[in-house]
């Protein structure tokens, strides 16, 4: 199962590059509530908050919009989507991304994009065998 998964939690700096990568690849601009990692505090240190590909927002969606793929990514069919929103209410990590005005939310899809501007390497995408894949 192809998932992000926060390997060193305590070298997290908030530095929020992670989030600024995420946003802006998908949505062109920087805006916290637009990235699907979140960069919260937790006892006093920042802690990274991400998609376990867990699958609730799957089984909530009446339209059967959100599938697993075979890597185990959970993926939104955009064209299936109603824009309900259940999705999004049913995130236990607060994740997932509604943007004013779209059509469809957003997640995770395991990218890679956030590992990669990290400077203090805490993000990896983790195999299905659980081993690191640095990308």
């Amino acid at each position: 199962m192809k998932k992000l998964h926060v390997a060193v939690p305590q070298n997290c700096k908030a530095c929020l590059q992670c989030v600024v990568s995420c946003s802006t690849a998908f949505y062109k601009k920087f805006d916290p509530d637009l990235s699907c990692i979140q960069i919260n505090e937790k006892n006093g240190a920042p802690k990274a908050t991400v998609c376990t590909q867990c699958g609730k927002c799957a089984k909530v969606c009446e339209s059967g919009a959100i599938t697993q793929k075979p890597s185990g990514v959970y993926m939104i069919n955009k064209k299936l989507c109603t824009g309900c929103g259940q999705c999004v209410e049913a995130c236990p990590f607060h994740v997932m991304v509604m943007q004013e005005g779209a059509l469809a939310p957003s997640k995770c899809i395991a990218c890679g994009i956030c590992v990669k501007a990290c400077p203090m390497e805490i993000l990896e995408i983790q195999d299905s065998e659980g081993t690191a894949n640095f990308t």
